[in-house]
């Protein structure tokens, strides 16, 4: 009997998702002795063409980690959406955009000119930018171009399973594996985590005020945080209130809040507003100047409470970019 055959691809993100994938440890072994990979470039020596002779749908399960930010990304997403019988938006870059999607608050030639010419690490006089196509030696080197927008993976083609995380936890990751060899996955659409509040699994709930009156925010980064207090009590944004559960809080348990990298729960609509709005209700100052100075202690709000989810958000890109085309 033939074993199902199961891919792996890497689009825009930081490669921590491969890493939770070898993360499996000797969990590995029984999994790559249950499916055949036929495809995970990342890891071994596939190319496209191999995928394009696969007949549609014969991948079992495609698991594609990464936002989608060039041509190149787009068109591997839609030939693997085409292969694959499922296919499975793989952490949290995928799923919502990730911090890739970020760069939806900046136009490509402001990012192009600070990455490639006025970073303050960047030695460039000649300012010389990648181009789509290169002379090269009397040949022509190509490169994928970069589409105007971030956008998850299911923003490009259907997907059946999101599997959250900045990266997905290995645990959830041989759950996904376990369901998908034993034909006991859930509904399509699915996200395969707790769809619980992260508050619910956290070390320090019990701590948890019942009323916050935020008098000031603290930056985490510059605060002597005090182990198991809840974050909300120390003055420190923490986005656990609106973020699925399944990581285990290894954030929190690590003294950091969390950010939010499992996403929303299936009730949350977008999760930075709720957020924002749950830590804005409880302000305590009612004046205009009062206001603004405690809410001056979150510096990067966009950064802040949309994190892994702009690309996803209601807001999705900064209204007044120019209008560059695809």
């Amino acid at each position: 009997m033939s074993k199902p055959k199961v891919g792996f691809y890497w689009c825009a993100s930081c490669g921590g998702c491969e890493e939770a994938v070898v993360d499996l440890a000797e969990d590995l072994v029984e999994v790559t002795a249950a499916v055949e990979i036929v495809f995970w470039p990342c890891a071994m020596d596939f190319k496209r063409a191999d995928v394009e002779r696969l007949g549609d749908g014969e991948i079992a399960a495609t698991f594609l980690n990464g936002a989608i930010r060039t041509e190149e990304q787009e068109e591997m997403a839609r030939l693997l959406r085409r292969k694959s019988a499922l296919l499975v938006a793989y952490g949290a870059c995928a799923q919502l955009g990730g911090i890739p999607g970020l760069a939806n608050g900046f136009s490509r030639e402001t990012m192009m000119r600070f990455y490639f010419e006025d970073g303050p690490s960047t030695v460039n006089p000649e300012r010389v930018r990648p181009a789509p196509e290169t002379p090269a030696h009397g040949a022509a080197l190509e490169l994928p171009r970069l589409r105007r927008v971030v956008r998850s993976l299911d923003q490009v083609v259907p997907v059946d399973y999101a599997l959250p995380g900045c990266p997905p936890t290995p645990k959830l990751t041989r759950q996904a594996i376990d369901a998908l060899l034993s034909g006991t996955l859930p509904a399509r659409g699915s996200v395969l985590a707790p769809d619980t509040a992260l508050c619910d699994e956290c070390p320090r709930r019990d701590s948890k005020p019942t009323d916050v009156a935020f008098r000031e925010f603290r930056r985490p980064d510059r605060t002597r945080l005090e182990p198991g207090v809840c974050f909300l009590a120390q003055g420190v944004v923490c986005l656990g209130p609106g973020t699925r559960a399944g990581c285990e809080a290894p954030c929190v348990r690590g003294n950091m809040p969390c950010s939010g990298c499992f996403g929303p729960t299936s009730r949350v609509r977008d999760q930075g507003a709720k957020v924002l709005s749950s830590l804005s209700s409880n302000v305590e100052p009612r004046d205009e100047a009062g206001i603004d100075a405690v809410l001056a202690g979150i510096p990067d709000p966009v950064g802040t409470f949309y994190r892994y989810g702009l690309a996803k958000s209601l807001l999705r890109r900064r209204v007044d970019l120019p209008n560059e085309p695809e």
